[in-house]
């Protein structure tokens, strides 16, 4: 701003000088405000110009703005160099208990003043949660197609069925969907991915499962499939722990194992924050080649290697 300059230096010339243009261009701009708000802000004498009174109150709040303007330009600047920044993410329960903690002290190491909002839900919520602007990005199975949502494979869970230790089932090599259709099953709640599966899986073989409970909490579920109440499909990942202490049985599938394709989504034609872009680059620095093979343990063991590389590099 012309009259800014001139108003800080009380010099046309030494303001042209700031500016790079000719001080008759200057003195143009200046007559040309002056006349625009009929009030006169400079007074002459020899060389020199004054603030006149509404000059001197007209140059005070322009140094306000031109304060908060180079403030404005700070927070583009950190911004854009991820040092302020809020990354709103959205997954299911199983991945915030068993992924989301470790991939966001990943990103924290790289990204520390970046916040997270960290939503959780089903797949298919999930996936809305990115249509209704609350979440940027989502990890989650493909619950639903939509042609707004972009999923890029992530990573393949093997989901199994768990049982009581002392079923009957457990002690046999394998056991048919006919043989499960006849349990009580404890199934993951609506919009679920590995709901869909299962069902998928259960419908391709001519079986309807007797469904005894729904919810969204695998914790419950695994608490209810170890007092007997029923067996569930879960995510392996989810239960390998109770497995290995022996507190839950696992029952082979005879006719094919089951996977779940987890991704990562988000809208196809809308702009990402710098936090969002961010975030996916980490996913895709440590998503294997090989899905059918891969899961999420191998995705932290990976993570891990690399950690502790960077770590001795340092």
């Amino acid at each position: 701003m012309n009259p800014f300059h001139a108003a800080k230096s009380q010099n046309f010339t030494q303001a042209a000088k700031e500016l790079f243009i000719t001080q008759p261009a200057v003195s143009a701009q200046i007559k040309g405000l002056e006349e625009a708000c009929n009030l006169v802000f400079f007074k002459k004498r020899g060389r020199r110009v004054y603030l006149t009174e509404e000059g001197k109150i007209l140059f005070k709040h322009a140094c306000k703005i031109f304060e908060y303007a180079r403030e404005l330009e700070n927070i583009v600047n950190d911004l854009q160099q991820l040092k302020i920044g809020v990354l709103r993410l959205g997954t299911t329960k199983t991945y915030a208990r068993y992924f989301m903690p470790f991939m966001i002290s990943t990103f924290h190491e790289k990204h520390p003043d970046i916040k997270i909002q960290l939503n959780e839900g089903s797949s298919l919520e999930m996936t809305y949660s990115l249509l209704e602007f609350k979440n940027e990005v989502a990890v989650i199975a493909k619950a639903e197609d939509h042609p707004e949502v972009q999923f890029i494979p992530f990573s393949r869970e093997e989901v199994i069925v768990i049982a009581p230790v002392n079923h009957p089932l457990a002690v046999k090599k394998s056991v048919s969907l006919q043989e499960l259709a006849r349990e009580p099953l404890i199934m993951k709640e609506a919009g679920s991915g590995t709901r869909k599966r299962v069902l998928e899986l259960f419908a391709k073989a001519g079986q309807t499962p007797n469904i005894l409970m729904e919810t969204g909490n695998t914790e419950f579920i695994k608490q209810l499939v170890q007092r007997g109440d029923g067996v569930a499909f879960l995510v392996k990942e989810a239960v390998l722990t109770e497995v290995q202490e022996k507190k839950l049985a696992v029952l082979p599938i005879r006719e094919k194992q089951l996977f779940l394709d987890v991704s990562v989504a988000y809208l196809k034609n809308q702009h990402l924050s710098p936090p969002a872009k961010a975030f996916i680059q980490i996913l895709d620095q440590i998503k294997p080649g090989d899905l059918t093979l891969k899961g999420i343990g191998s995705l932290m063991a990976k993570m891990l290697v690399n950690r502790n590389k960077n770590l001795n590099v340092s």
